[in-house]
């Protein structure tokens, strides 16, 4: 298969981490708004032909990744409509206060994580996508772990998703993307059920100060249903150290039914977007004050706890 198209975007600050991307793919414009080589479809065109083409624009090399390994193309035209059908049929998710989520410019948008394995994220990914007037682009910061793991590590960067580190984060928002992050990490992905929407800790403001340093707003998402799609009633500690993973959960289905207990369950999902807070009207020095830093943290932590209560209380049930 030949190269993609290579055009990076700042020949001067690519850093080793993106060289696996690079290898595999070229860069195309930035920005929310670059979208690169429109790949549109004749209105007559059918689903077979957009598919050949499709594959003949990716043999031939024909297509854009950006210095990150973002593959548009390959995400709305592959990615997305996998996603599509869990979004809407399976967990049915619903979505409230995207017109908080800006038109355009820099964004981070800070959620809750659960699940036991990253659901959330995705579906957060396809909710900013398919709802937002505009269309927008969620760009997701991942852990280490993600871009250790065969196949999931080219996915995850061809779906847009880059390392959770300020740089990549900082980069990224003063191109104009919307940046997702999930400050409690492993802690709340692999917390126990017995535990489920009770917030753990958000690190020490690192995405705070990523904000106040790009002056972009922080939009706190709260996101009900995860929890229950893998109820981690137990931690295999051992096999977890055993396979490099920071946890193994046990469930009442895996590892029981094999590769059926990784189906996750069908709940019902609700993704509510808070009002922004804004940074722009902080000096630059801000984010190096780390008494501001703790409250805006708190502030955003805080303002995710409260929705998740909200949003469990008029809840009808896990499932409806």
């Amino acid at each position: 298969m030949a190269d993609a198209k290579v055009i990076p975007f700042d020949e001067g600050e690519r850093r080793s981490l993106r060289s696996s991307a690079e290898a595999a793919g070229g860069a195309g414009e930035g920005g929310e708004g670059g979208e690169g080589v429109e790949r549109g479809s004749g209105p007559g065109e059918s689903a077979l032909e957009r598919g050949l083409a499709f594959l003949r624009r990716r043999l031939a090399g024909e297509y854009e990744v950006d210095d990150f390994g973002f593959d548009r193309e390959l995400t709305d035209e592959v990615l997305m409509p996998l996603l599509r059908p869990v979004f809407e049929r399976y967990f049915r998710v619903e979505v409230r206060g995207i017109e908080h989520v800006p038109a355009e410019g820099g964004a981070l948008i800070v959620a809750n994580h659960s699940g036991t394995l990253p659901w959330d994220g995705l579906m957060t990914q396809v909710a900013v996508r398919e709802r937002h007037p505009a269309g927008r682009r969620l760009r997701l910061l991942a852990a280490d772990l993600v871009f250790q793991l065969p196949v999931v590590n080219e996915l995850a960067r061809k779906a847009g998703h880059t390392l959770a580190c300020a740089e990549d984060a900082q980069e990224l928002l003063q191109r104009g993307e919307l940046v997702g992050v999930m400050p409690e990490g492993f802690k709340g992905i692999g917390k126990p059920f017995a535990e489920r929407y009770k917030l753990q800790r958000f690190g020490r403001g690192g995405f705070v100060a990523t904000a106040l340093r790009a002056r972009v707003p922080i939009v706190p998402c709260s996101i009900v249903g995860a929890e229950e799609i893998h109820p981690m009633v137990g931690n295999a500690r051992t096999v977890a150290r055993l396979l490099g993973l920071p946890y193994f959960p046990l469930t009442p289905t895996f590892p029981w039914l094999g590769p059926l207990g990784a189906v996750p369950l069908p709940t019902k999902w609700t993704i509510e977007f808070g009002e922004p807070i804004e940074t722009g009207d902080r000096p630059p020095e801000a984010a190096e004050d780390p008494m501001l830093m703790f409250q805006l943290t708190d502030q955003v932590r805080e303002t995710i706890q409260h929705t998740l209560y909200k949003l469990l209380v008029g809840r009808r049930s896990v499932f409806f």
